[in-house]
């Protein structure tokens, strides 16, 4: 495996679907000095960068 995007994206992509989990069931575990949702913006951006990671690993593959 000489390609490291398909499993950094699918790293990427597990601990997005955790951050945007724990983002969307506990929106009160936000940081302390903010009252955005941080654990749902990053959980989300996480899911999209892992997501393009995976399809370009995917795409140069085949």
């Amino acid at each position: 495996m000489n390609d490291l995007r398909t499993p950094v994206g699918m790293l990427f992509l597990l601990f997005g679907l955790i951050v945007t989990a724990i983002g969307v069931v506990a929106p009160e575990t936000r940081a302390p000095l903010t009252e955005a949702n941080v654990n749902l913006y990053v959980g989300v951006f996480m899911l999209v960068f892992g997501g393009g990671m995976l399809w370009m690993g995917l795409r140069s593959a085949s």
